[in-house]
């Protein structure tokens, strides 16, 4: 097979669209179940599920759900109500992260907290859950219900570790990417072994493992775009990590490269409740020099060529390229 490797960085990055073109149909009824899922009898319910949908995803996890669904030529009609569950827990868990994180902005638009409340937020994201969580009760398979559930409490963990840290700038690089397998690459990985579980059950853990490592460059790159990307481009302001106090691998990376005043400026913006743009100008301008950028950009493309190695396991057949093209689009992506 000629499509494993090292990402195509050189190449023209794939565009998210064309990867969907050929599920478009199915996606089209991911979006149908997801509204009929949400659907409640209570108005100030619905308000807030309209709101959420509308401010339509990348919708990448139910992508991945269809395409893996397809390996093999197996793919079968209750992946497109898995596709939806899947993407109902992604955003439930946006909601959660949002409050939590008291972010004003999602894609550009405000959130759900900023809106409405933070307890509109806490009762949303917990009605989205108990809806996935209905949804795939009804589909029958225990089985499946344990992936998910595990992938949940994963994240919930993952979350927790991340506010119980005591010592932010204490993170080691191992203790980052740990964060980053529970917050992004559990649920990820549960698409793809979910998408096979329902198509070629053969391939469901080689598909679990590319989704991890998928999941793993998606968060990497996910990260560095909050240091080289403008509000304009991302949906969220350049620098928000920094002006949550949330230390992630760039700057992991620059820290044992700063002199003792480039440490002072780390220091205290991570001492500042809240610290000024020229504050976070700086920082990011330091782990610029120090090659933090740079470095995070390696294991990015390292965890990528990891997922593409993964596909290797696999037929050489179109939704298997597809799925290799992803890999390209996550680690290319600028937003």
């Amino acid at each position: 097979m000629g499509f494993p490797g090292r990402p195509m960085l050189d190449a023209a990055i794939p565009t998210l669209e064309g990867l969907q073109e050929p599920i478009a149909a199915r996606l089209a009824e991911v979006q149908a179940e997801l509204g009929a899922m949400v659907e409640a009898d209570f108005g100030a319910v619905n308000e807030v599920s309209d709101y959420l949908l509308s401010a339509r995803g990348k919708l990448l996890r139910p992508t991945l759900v269809l395409l893996c669904n397809t390996v093999g030529g197996r793919s079968k009609p209750e992946a497109v109500r898995l596709a939806a569950v899947v993407e109902l827990m992604h955003v439930a868990t946006l909601v959660h992260d949002d409050a939590v994180d008291h972010s004003p902005e999602r894609r550009g638009l405000p959130t759900v907290n900023s809106r409405w409340s933070h307890q509109v937020a806490v009762i949303m994201g917990d009605y989205l859950y108990s809806r996935a969580l209905v949804e795939i009760t009804g589909m029958g398979s225990i089985e499946a219900v344990h992936l998910l559930a595990d992938a949940s409490n994963r994240m919930s963990i993952g979350e927790m570790r991340q506010l119980a840290a005591h010592d932010a700038l204490g993170a080691s690089e191992d203790d980052y990417y740990l964060l980053c397998d529970r917050k992004t690459a559990s649920l990820i990985s549960a698409a793809c072994e979910l998408g096979a579980m329902y198509g070629e059950p053969a391939y469901r853990k080689p598909l679990a493992r590319y989704g991890r490592d998928l999941g793993m460059t998606f968060q990497i790159t996910d990260d560095l775009l909050d240091y080289n990307r403008t509000a304009d481009v991302t949906g969220k302001p350049s620098g928000l990590d920094l002006r949550e106090h949330k230390v992630t691998l760039p700057l992991i990376a620059a820290l044992p490269r700063l002199d003792s005043a480039g440490r002072a400026a780390v220091d205290d913006v991570f001492a500042d409740p809240l610290p000024s743009e020229e504050k976070i100008d700086r920082v990011v301008g330091l782990v610029r020099e120090a090659g933090g950028l740079e470095y995070a950009r390696q294991r990015a493309c390292d965890y990528a060529g990891a997922a593409k190695g993964r596909l290797a396991e696999l037929p050489d057949e179109p939704a298997v390229r597809i799925l290799s093209q992803a890999v390209d689009f996550v680690v290319g992506r600028s937003k």
